[in-house]
């Protein structure tokens, strides 16, 4: 950088990435008002590719490549991601420098504006819902077998206009991270509990990934860190990476700390929903072990994040909470219920509950 002051901060071209990353700059500005910010944005292959179900492209870091590789040639000094596109595998030389307070990590309902349902059970019989992820999918086909589950892409608001302009879906299901995010509460019909549809890993957190050598900007993104959210996602991450799954599979979560006890569900499903795997594992927090950042291994992280101002004792427990949770899934046949579904690889034309 020719000014020392100066951090460029890669970022997907979409709204929705664009006011993700500005709450990131906004928070930094507030904690250093010297450092100034300049916004790069680029275009992902997810953003690129849009008429195919994500699982059917065939590649993996979908909207997060381009912003690595940029990364990787010091062209921005950090990027800014919605932690639940980030792979639980990231290239040798990056980390997850910072994970923000989460937003409602669950999913949300959002039917037609004509049209007056109040939630996905009152919806008639053979209502199309939209959604792009097989995760969402296998869990309507499993609840909701009198519905009918279509692929549905693009950004928030190319969703929202296919969905309100035509008259193919009655409904969609998004994260409500994203909706809040964007002012889009009013659109929200329903919120899925956990037991009604549990969610991606990650789901509504922000993450911002950044050299791990980079002691400069470690340092800078400390401040973001929150304390609950880093627990949770690692448990999540350490679950998906140690299963196998991704994009490609059914996979799904949910977490919770209640004072000291973390919470974590995890469950796998075939793609139209008839089979199903699901457990809970706890593990109790200490949260009073003393800090150690200066005697940390450089590079060291967990679930590939990087806390360096949380406990280490913490960050162990809550990985193993993720690892242990799936080993018992693997012991129940998650393995094959992945595998299978990674083998179809697609969501279906048809409603996935035709898939036998």
């Amino acid at each position: 950088m020719t000014d020392s002051n100066l951090l460029k901060v890669g970022s997907r071209k979409s709204q929705l990435a664009l006011s993700q990353t500005q709450i990131i700059v906004n928070q930094l500005k507030e904690n250093f008002p010297d450092l100034k910010f300049d916004i790069v944005t680029m275009l992902t292959t997810g953003d690129k590719i849009l008429d195919k179900p994500l699982p059917k492209i065939g590649e993996k870091s979908l909207f997060t490549k381009e912003l690595e590789a940029a990364l990787e040639k010091n062209e921005v000094d950090f990027v800014v991601h919605s932690l639940k596109d980030l792979p639980t595998s990231l290239p040798p030389n990056l980390t997850i420098g910072a994970i923000l307070k989460r937003e409602d990590p669950r999913d949300a309902l959002v039917v037609n504006k004509n049209l007056n349902f109040k939630n996905v059970s009152s919806l008639p019989e053979s209502s199309v819902i939209g959604t792009s992820s097989l995760r969402r999918c296998a869990q309507l086909c499993r609840n909701y077998p009198n519905l009918k589950v279509e692929n549905i892409r693009g950004n928030l608001n190319t969703r929202l206009k296919k969905l309100d302009e035509g008259d193919k879906y009655t409904g969609i299901v998004l994260a409500a991270a994203g909706l809040k995010r964007l002012k889009y509460d009013d659109r929200i019909t329903q919120i899925l509990e956990p037991n009604e549809m549990l969610y991606a890993v990650g789901q509504g957190a922000l993450a911002v990934e950044c050299n791990k050598n980079n002691e400069k900007v470690l340092d800078i993104l400390e401040v973001l860190n929150d304390h609950s959210t880093i627990l949770r996602v690692i448990a999540e991450r350490s679950f998906l990476k140690t299963l196998g799954g991704g994009c490609s599979a059914p996979v799904a979560v949910s977490t919770k700390l209640e004072e000291k006890e973390l919470y974590l569900t995890g469950a796998v499903w075939s793609l139209n929903g008839e089979k199903h795997i699901q457990k809970t594992k706890s593990v109790t927090i200490s949260s009073d072990e003393p800090l150690r950042k200066k005697s940390r291994v450089m590079g060291e992280s967990h679930a590939e994040i990087t806390a360096r101002n949380i406990s280490n004792n913490d960050l162990n427990l809550s990985e193993n909470l993720g690892i242990l949770l799936a080993q018992d899934l693997i012991k129940l046949g998650a393995l094959n219920i992945i595998s299978e579904a990674k083998s179809i690889n697609e969501i279906p034309n048809e409603s996935p509950k035709e898939k036998k």
